[in-house]
């Protein structure tokens, strides 16, 4: 299946409305960029030859902008707040540690313990030392002290940071993975309030509903 928001732009995002890309979509809610979206669908169109030439993983969210290709959704959320900075979506570079800190801190050791838990990946006391995250206990800490620390994550103001941590938190939560700590559910709360969260949110409900009916026998 295959729907578009804006015909005629630059700036094109392929997409399943139950997949990781509702954080691309709300990032780009959040630039305010006219888009094209492609929905792509899974073991179909997401593995087809024409798509693979774009990502050649055969996953969503990928981005096309200009003639430039960007796939990984942290990857994303910061090239989008680059390209479009009248959004307000990076902090200034005197500013950026947190910025970038905790962006691929969500990228990097928060994925990877939250893929192991879940999988039951089991790591000895020894392994710890090998693997980035230390353990799973320890990032859940830091991850809640980086969220209770200021307002955001890069402090007073809203960033990409928040939409793909925030995203990663919002989707742990409810499914489990994350434990509904207070400091997660006062992060969430300010996340769900923001009206491009909203928005891009009933775009993919409404996708998602098509895509339930086209399904049944």
């Amino acid at each position: 299946m295959t729907l578009t928001v804006s015909p005629d732009c630059d700036l094109v995002l392929y997409t399943h409305p139950w997949s990781r890309g509702q954080i691309a979509r709300w990032m780009l809610e959040e630039t305010g960029a006219n888009y094209r979206q492609v929905i792509l669908d899974y073991g179909t169109s997401m593995k087809s030859h024409e798509y693979l030439s774009i990502n050649p993983m055969g996953k969503v969210p990928t981005i096309t902008h200009r003639g430039s290709v960007v796939t990984e959704c942290a990857a994303i959320c910061a090239y989008l707040a680059d390209a479009y900075p009248s959004a307000n979506l990076a902090p200034s570079n005197a500013d950026r540690a947190s910025y970038y800190r905790w962006l691929f801190f969500a990228a990097g050791p928060l994925e990877a313990a939250i893929t192991d838990r879940s999988l039951k990946v089991a790591v000895s006391e020894k392994q710890e030392r090998m693997v980035g995250y230390g353990n799973y206990e320890l990032t859940v800490d830091v991850l809640a002290k980086a969220v209770n620390s200021a307002p955001y994550l890069a402090g007073d103001s809203f960033s990409a940071a928040d939409v793909y941590v925030g995203s990663q938190i919002l989707w742990g939560t409810q499914f489990g993975t994350l434990p509904k700590r207070p400091e997660f559910e006062e992060y969430i709360q300010k996340l769900v309030e923001r009206p491009a969260y909203k928005a891009a949110k009933a775009i993919d409900l409404e996708l998602g509903a098509a895509l339930s009916k086209q399904q049944l026998p």
